[in-house]
């Protein structure tokens, strides 16, 4: 998720694209100097200590390194289009990239040779578009899974395995509903599955709010979605027909949702973006469990007085578990004031040795196998364990993983989605008008 709150790119930009305005690249910088924006402040170090090596084999080639929050990011880096100003390399989101595609800002990166096995499957597929063009290298990955507050859990009587066992469906929600049930505690101390419990005054929900999930409900309902058989369009990659009209994915939205109408979810109103997310809510005691990505493990094993342990997402219908497998890259944009300086970089990020250099850091799982590797390593150093976040990509018979939709007019499907999806949660409204909102989506994609 990298906190996705999608920024579409305006009319204005798309205009100055048009008409030849964003031409030259990066203000200030020289011929000898690339320029790479990222978000992740976290990551920084680890990619300051790539730039330094990348340096000292390419003599008289300097990185300049930005790093800004996640919203100040594609709105920057959105007015760096218009203006002319944009960065030679900046980290890429498949959220954003169908909509990069379509705007025609991202330079092809097919002379790289970028070895597709060189990576975690799927990874570097996901960066080909619709023309056959590659547009970004292979970066990272996470996957979603269940954190839980050990105290808690301990409290409720219930076990690591307990938790890591867990099932659902949508007729009674299963395991996973009779857990979080147990879980939550109204402010009388009754807990959600015994009588008595006031779920109009609770005092810890069983889980966590992550909103509503928008588009891609990627650490909200698509556990449940995928792992019930459900997919988001009809192809893998540029599909061209959504099917959030299908019973399947309104029959899992309707129960998930439902969860906060019972008083185990925690409310739409509790979920602030930046302010109340998931893992503020496990760590303040107003929630027991989130589910959440890997790029959240050290915010959470690093969170002063909370014991936090992991679990695999719950097995769904088809008898699998399910998780979105996401996957950064780096894109060169096409106007890069040093286009030769960035293909090296770029060329060089994708590399295993920056890679592990990456992963040795214990922040991120980097995209190659060596650096993955490295990154379990350092987790381990920390007494983390990252198997629910790692097993899923390793164990294909018990897990599905599957990526964000890749589709034109991404900003499109996030502007009819988001609306229509909180209005379910936060109003109730019936799930059969995704059908209406599913329809306007292929309209747009079939014009």
């Amino acid at each position: 998720m990298r906190t996705r709150t999608a920024v579409a790119l305006t009319g204005a930009l798309a205009l100055s694209l048009m008409t030849g305005c964003a031409q030259g690249g990066a203000a200030g910088a020289g011929s000898d100097t690339v320029t790479y924006w990222l978000w992740d402040s976290n990551q920084l170090p680890a990619y300051q200590a790539c730039a330094k090596d990348f340096e000292k084999r390419n003599p008289g080639l300097d990185v300049k390194i930005t790093q800004m929050g996640w919203a100040d990011y594609w709105t920057k880096l959105t007015a760096s289009f218009i203006a002319g100003t944009e960065p030679d390399v900046f980290t890429d989101h498949i959220q954003k990239f169908g909509q990069f595609a379509d705007l025609n800002v991202l330079e092809p990166l097919d002379d790289l040779g970028i070895d597709e096995s060189a990576y975690q499957p799927g990874l570097a597929a996901n960066w080909t578009g619709r023309n056959g063009h590659r547009y970004g290298a292979p970066k990272d990955w996470d996957t979603v899974a269940l954190f839980y507050n050990k105290k808690l859990t301990e409290k409720a009587g219930l076990a690591a395995e307990e938790m890591g066992g867990l099932a659902w469906n949508p007729e009674d929600g299963g395991t996973f509903e009779k857990a979080i049930a147990h879980l939550t505690v109204d402010r009388n101390g009754k807990r959600g599955d015994e009588e008595g419990f006031d779920k109009n005054n609770v005092k810890v929900y069983g889980l966590a709010t992550g909103g509503a999930g928008d588009s891609d409900g990627q650490t909200t309902w698509s556990p449940f979605a995928a792992s019930a058989g459900w997919k988001y369009t009809d192809k893998v990659r540029w599909g061209t027909e959504y099917q959030y009209d299908s019973k399947t994915f309104q029959e899992v939205v309707d129960w998930y949702f439902g969860l906060a109408e019972k008083g185990y979810l925690a409310p739409f109103t509790d979920y602030t973006d930046g302010a109340n997310p998931p893992n503020a809510q496990v760590a303040s005691g107003r929630a027991a469990t989130a589910f959440d990505g890997a790029w959240m493990i050290s915010t959470y094993y690093g969170t002063k007085g909370l014991d936090v342990g992991t679990a695999v997402t719950p097995a769904g219908p088809t008898g699998k578990r399910a998780t979105m497998m996401n996957g950064l890259a780096d894109s060169i944009t096409k106007n890069a004031h040093n286009k030769a300086g960035a293909k090296k970089w770029v060329r060089y990020l994708a590399s295993d040795e920056c890679q592990k250099t990456v992963g040795g850091y214990g922040i991120v799982f980097p995209a190659t196998p060596g650096g993955t590797a490295a990154a379990v390593a350092a987790y381990k150093k920390k007494d983390i364990d990252v198997s629910a976040f790692t097993g899923p990509v390793a164990d294909k018979k018990d897990f599905t993983t599957f990526s964000f939709p890749v589709t034109d007019y991404a900003a499109d499907v996030y502007a009819l989605m988001r609306p229509a999806m909180q209005d379910v949660f936060a109003n109730n409204a019936p799930v059969k008008g995704l059908t209406k909102t599913n329809d306007q989506i292929n309209f747009i994609l079939g014009q």
